[in-house]
């Protein structure tokens, strides 16, 4: 009787090696990570507690915003837009946890968040229209991990909501009104409304039920993946910014001072920051309350001073400008956190917060006020606050895109104004607050620079080998050429382009320098200045639009026409990718001008208050972020996909079809729609290519197969498919300059993913650099296809720097090394000469997993035993439990180097 084999022994059979740690002999015991320390026990207890926690949704925020803006009807949208918000800040029901020192959470839950109907509702809808008794939204349970503080499923009375938030049963009918009451009034509806009434509606909806894009970006995430800038209330404190802004309300009151069209606008703008202002005090002082009842009703001498002192720094920080490192540090999380309920913001980065905190540090330290065993243990908080925040939109970005993630990214290193080494020593004590607390936020990233002190850097190594996946790191050259390229028209100069943060998971963010004053002392520190990356077009499957440009336009798994087909022969490889082109541009032109309609609605009625009052130059224009009131404002991206499985892809048929005539067209897509002859990926339940099995007696696509397997592969010096990729790169990076977003600015290339290359390997085809059906793509966008890369790592930096990286927005590359690989001061020499060596090449990006692939099997298999283990997956790391299925094989799969020498 014939057997099912998996894709291992059919290679081994054919003597076709696939270079991975899955077919090497190793020892069977597991290598543990070398680096490992501990927290402090305040903070082992406080993340303990998080581990225990799931993630909630409280309705809060919600309904005091809700009522606020129904009673406001007819009013102005700026002034009810502040109103609401400072009505759903002043109502949040405070929570301190025992323990913290710093305050302040998304919700009053530890670890939770809520909707936001008023953006988008529909999917709350669908969930909350289910029984209590019904599973989770079957878009969730694809794109979300079963473990940790997932819920991804009903128990008890306990109703999960998209796939990830735990909701009281009896809250259930709450939820609905809420959402119902938006019904024709959000972003969503309201965007749905008017883009029905574009040309091409039918294929926008065709390349989204494809998900060829996922364009909840448009109106879910209208704010993020861009740097905060703290400047304001450090200089002047919150009410010293109110007052600045009742000043310059009273200026322009009844004048346009020559612009007809915005010029009115200023005033209602100034009013709201005003507004929204006193509703950040208010929940400030709440929580200072609440510290002040909890002190009085403590007997211990020691907790009783605790709460004074959290009531004493709350109650300072809600007026005055700080005058210690750890007021600086609790008025900058607040405001972090203020700005992450504004919007469903995923990417709102802290930036270089070890500079931006760096006065009140230097001068607490000189003055003995406070010593670096406390800023660490207050690091080491702040990482499991900013772990507790969950963002709340769609399955397909809570899950699909984002993994769970919030992309909380604080950068280290860079330069200073004068072009000097800005590291200082609390950026040390960061890097070492990511070495001894171990958590996926924030996020750490190192702005790589050859003036960077080498004890600092072999610093961010020793995090690196802790295996939580950061610090990743970033050309910090490269990327100031990328500001000078993307802002030449809006005015960027070196000193702001030095001001370089990263907003999100990897997105190179416009900032500026600005001067703060401390007891005489002046300081330049760095802060963003430029718009969310979000909302040009949202992660395109860039396989899945060749698959359809060798099926005629044709979706074989959707079993629809999404394009109009081509009819073409197709007889040369240059006619093949004139026809990918082709439709690659029909995709960009369509979603841009509906991601248009959508942020503009969104910027109507959802404009940024807090946010932007924070960001040059708002404040100074009486403009928010949707009037073009940013410095910089060219920052939306075309986001792509897959690179790795495209670029392989074309050098199969290239080599096959055009240049050795081997098969035909017809032949190889043939292939492609019966999938070589092998089970799909959602049959066998793994979605990694290695575990792939062969039906049984389906022998006639085995040479084909074979060849596809054998044909070149990117990342391993082979000039065959890295011409392709440096023509692909050249051609990318100028035809999306074609586009324009809602600003009038021409969108750039986008060339980091997060979480997208599970989801849309799902609904692709078997691709023909052999790649099978439901299969994730190659991660990121440098990284190699897992296991074809077989001349070790130097040869894939070869390959990824056949083209010019500061043409393009952070193009990211994954490494995967065994502990063993980098142990030892040896072995930390090597991580960072191997670093070190693609960034003089020319290498944007690059970051690492130093971990064994047998501990990522045996947490598939045991999970509970695996509640703390971190993975980096793209831009970001995520507790290996809270992740998909999909992403967690694909993660198994990568090539795993055994060495780096």
């Amino acid at each position: 009787m014939a057997i099912n084999r998996r894709l291992l022994e059919v290679l081994q059979e054919r003597n076709i090696a696939h270079h991975n740690k899955q077919d090497l002999k190793l020892p069977k015991t597991f290598a543990d990570r070398e680096i490992k320390k501990a927290p402090t026990a305040r903070t082992k207890k406080l993340l303990d507690l998080y581990y225990a926690t799931l993630s909630s949704i409280d309705t809060e925020f919600s309904y005091w915003y809700t009522r606020k803006w129904d009673e406001l009807e007819g009013d102005i949208p700026t002034i009810k837009r502040a109103e609401a918000l400072k009505s759903a800040f002043s109502h949040l029901t405070p929570n301190i946890i025992p323990g913290e020192k710093l305050v302040m959470q998304k919700t009053s839950f530890y670890r939770g968040s809520f909707p936001m109907p008023w953006v988008a509702g529909s999917f709350l809808l669908e969930d909350a229209a289910k029984s209590a008794k019904a599973s989770a939204v079957s878009s969730g349970d694809k794109v979300m991990g079963t473990g940790g503080g997932n819920v991804v499923n009903n128990f008890g009375k306990v109703v999960s909501v998209s796939g990830k938030f735990g909701l009281r049963e009896e809250e259930l009918p709450s939820l609905k009104k809420l959402a119902q009451n938006w019904v024709g009034k959000s972003v969503e509806d309201l965007g749905h409304k008017y883009e029905a009434l574009i040309p091409d509606y039918e294929l926008k909806q065709k390349l989204l039920s494809t998900k060829i894009s996922f364009d909840d970006n448009g109106y879910t995430l209208v704010q993020g993946r861009e740097t905060m800038n703290f400047y304001f209330p450090l200089q002047y404190g919150l009410e010293g910014v109110r007052q600045l802004a009742i000043a310059r309300k009273n200026e322009v009151a009844g004048k346009a001072d020559g612009d007809g069209v915005l010029g009115m606008d200023r005033f209602y703008y100034y009013e709201a920051v005003r507004l929204v202002i006193e509703g950040l005090q208010a929940w400030i002082l709440n929580h200072a309350k609440l510290a002040r009842k909890i002190e009085g009703r403590t007997e211990s001498p020691e907790q009783k001073q605790e709460y004074a002192e959290i009531a004493e720094c709350l109650e300072w920080i809600a007026y005055n400008k700080p005058r210690t490192f750890r007021e600086a540090f609790q008025l900058v999380h607040t405001l972090h956190i203020g700005a992450s309920n504004e919007d469903p913001i995923c990417g709102a980065a802290p930036g270089r917060i070890g500079q931006v905190l760096y006065p009140w540090f230097e001068q607490d330290i000189e003055a003995g006020r406070t010593s670096e065993a406390e800023v660490l243990e207050l690091l080491q908080l702040h990482r499991v606050k900013v772990t507790c925040m969950d963002i709340f939109a769609s399955p397909n970005i809570v899950g699909g895109a984002n993994s769970g993630n919030t992309y909380n990214n604080v950068a280290v290193g860079g330069l200073k104004k004068d072009g000097s080494s800005a590291v200082n020593r609390l950026e040390y004590l960061i890097v070492e607050a990511g070495i001894t607390c171990n958590t996926p936020q924030p996020t750490l990233t190192c702005l790589y620079d050859e003036k960077l002190p080498e004890e600092f850097l072999l610093k961010c190594v020793e995090c690196n080998k802790t295996g939580v996946g950061y610090p990743a790191w970033i050309n910090n050259r490269n990327s100031i050429d990328i500001l000078l390229k993307q802002f030449a028209e809006e005015g960027m100069t070196v000193d702001d382009a030095r001001a370089i943060a990263i907003g999100g998971c990897l997105a190179i963010a416009p900032g500026g320098f600005q001067e703060v004053e401390l007891n005489g002392k002046k300081y330049d520190i760095t802060g963003g200045a430029g718009l969310t990356s979000l909302g040009g077009v949202a992660s395109l499957a860039n396989p899945k639009i060749l698959e359809l440009v060798l099926t005629n336009g044709f979706d074989h798994k959707a079993g629809i026409q999404v394009y109009e087909p081509h009819n073409k022969k197709l007889e040369t490889y240059e006619q093949l990718f004139a026809q990918f082109q082709e439709y690659f541009d029909k995709t960009c032109s369509v979603l841009v001008r509906f991601n248009n309609i959508h942020h503009d609605i969104a910027r109507k009625n959802n404009m940024s208050i807090l946010n932007s009052f924070m960001k040059p130059d708002c404040l100074s224009k009486g403009r928010h972020n949707g009037q073009v009131g940013y410095r910089y404002n060219g920052t939306m991206m075309v986001v792509n996909c897959g690179t790795g499985t495209l670029i392989n892809s074309l050098a199969a048929i290239k080599k096959l079809v055009y240049d050795d005539k081997k098969y035909t067209l017809l032949e190889l897509t043939d292939a492609l729609v019966n999938n070589f002859g092998f089970k799909t990926a959602e049959e066998i339940g793994s979605f990694s290519l290695t575990e792939q099995q062969k039906r049984a007696g389906v022998d006639q696509y085995d040479t084909i197969y074979r060849d596809c397997l054998k044909a070149p592969k990117y990342g391993n010096d082979d000039w065959y498919v890295d011409q392709i990729l440096a023509d692909y790169e050249k051609w990318l990076c100028k035809a999306v300059h074609n586009y324009e977003s809602l600003y009038g600015r021409k969108l750039q290339a986008g060339q980091f993913i997060t979480g997208h290359h599970g989801p849309q390997g799902i609904i692709t085809l078997a691709t023909a650099d052999g790649r099978l059906s439901g299969t994730t793509y190659s991660d990121a966008s440098m990284s190699a296809y897992p296991g074809t890369d077989k001349n070790g790592p130097y040869a894939l930096f070869s390959s990824a720097t056949v083209w010019d990286h500061t043409d393009s927005q952070s193009s990211q590359m994954n490494l995967k090394l065994h502990p063993t690989a980098v142990k030892g001061q040896e072995g930390s020499s090597k991580l960072l000469e191997l670093t070190r060596s693609y960034m003089r090449k020319g290498g944007q990006h690059i970051q690492y997993n130093v971990i064994d692939s047998d501990v990522l099997k045996d947490a598939q298999k045991h999970p509970e035993k695996y509640r703390d283990l971190l993975v980096r997956v793209a831009g970001f790391t995520q507790y290996w439990c809270e992740l998909s299925k999909p992403i967690q094989d694909e993660v198994v799969a990568r090539t795993e180097y055994e060495g780096v020498s």
